[in-house]
């Protein structure tokens, strides 16, 4: 544009090309605060959001991590001789957290400590699993509704096959040699057997969104394919990916459980919530607490990403177009 031109377009009203630039940001900028606005005015994501929170700082802090010692002074792992006949010493008031807060297992092993480490291995395997399910079903989803054809009927064909068999039922045959390499490979062997479903949502969202205008001017000018894809189709789909790695992390915990509940997830000498309920299962009838509280984590957890989940469904949710003040 010459500057003769962009005065006449000064002179008549019209925009300039920084103009446009600029509005264009701004309304980029608006959009993500609205999504922002939407998220925090939901209460019930802010409180899943505060309990995750309280539960991932007190496993960490608690125990530490990674060698680095917490404020807790009992490992997960040590034997002992029964305190108080192995009954919890938590008493709520006054707060007191006792020898042993939440009692001891039937070998005599600190069940705070031990609790602890479950949740820490639970959060990273369910964290492992959602991202590794995010990527794989973006992916297949994404390359088979921009290219179509041969590719998308290949891809369709693996993500129906893997769909037809049961996800419990391909964790239970392989599950149990996988989590002998530890907690990470078994993570990503789970998050390779549950990302059908958001492959078939980016598959339908590229397959309206590959036939709109800004993706017919994008091919004009001779953008390449991926940068269709990346900067042009996939923003458009972060919302629904967003919504499905936060359930995708809840039903993680929910099956890393029942497999460790069956004896074919964590092993020895590592444990998660569903194996400590698993190990202690035969002590249901005298020592009830030794379930309360992995159950009681295992729920909190679950619920907490499922509040933040819906929370993160309206706040993307394009239905909704103010804010009720």
């Amino acid at each position: 544009m010459t500057l003769a031109s962009q005065d006449t377009d000064i002179a008549r009203g019209a925009p300039t090309r920084q103009q446009t630039e600029r509005i264009r940001t701004t309304e980029a900028k608006s959009q993500g605060r609205l999504v922002r606005e939407r998220f925090f005015r939901h209460k019930g994501a802010l409180a899943g959001m505060g309990l995750l929170a309280l539960i991932v700082l007190l496993s960490f802090s608690s125990i530490g991590v990674a060698g680095i010692p917490g404020w807790w002074n009992k490992d997960y792992d040590v034997l002992a001789a029964r305190f108080n006949e192995g009954r919890p010493t938590l008493t709520l008031w006054p707060f007191r957290l006792g020898e042993h807060p939440f009692g001891q297992d039937v070998l005599g092993r600190d069940y705070f400590a031990l609790t602890m480490r479950g949740i820490q291995t639970s959060l990273i395997i369910a964290l492992t699993v959602g991202l590794v399910a995010t990527l794989v079903g973006t992916a297949v989803g994404a390359i088979a509704g921009y290219f179509r054809g041969w590719t998308e009927a290949v891809l369709m064909r693996i993500t129906d096959v893997v769909i037809t068999i049961p996800t419990v039922v391909i964790a239970a045959v392989m599950a149990g040699v996988v989590a002998r390499f530890g907690i990470l490979p078994f993570g990503v062997f789970l998050g390779l057997v549950t990302w059908t479903g958001l492959a078939r949502i980016v598959r339908g969202e590229f397959l309206s969104l590959r036939e709109k205008e800004f993706v017919e001017s994008a091919k004009s000018v001779g953008a390449s394919s991926a940068r269709i894809i990346f900067r042009h189709i996939l923003p458009n789909t972060v919302g629904v990916i967003i919504v499905f790695a936060t359930l995708a992390i809840s039903g993680a915990i929910l099956l890393e459980t029942a497999l460790s509940y069956l004896g074919l997830g964590v092993v020895a000498p590592d444990t998660s919530l569903g194996k400590a309920i698993n190990d202690n299962r035969s002590a249901l009838t005298v020592r009830p607490w030794l379930f309360l509280w992995p159950g009681a984590f295992i729920v909190g957890i679950a619920l907490a990403v499922n509040f933040i989940g819906d929370g993160l469904r309206d706040a993307f949710d394009p239905k909704q177009t103010r804010i009720k003040q």
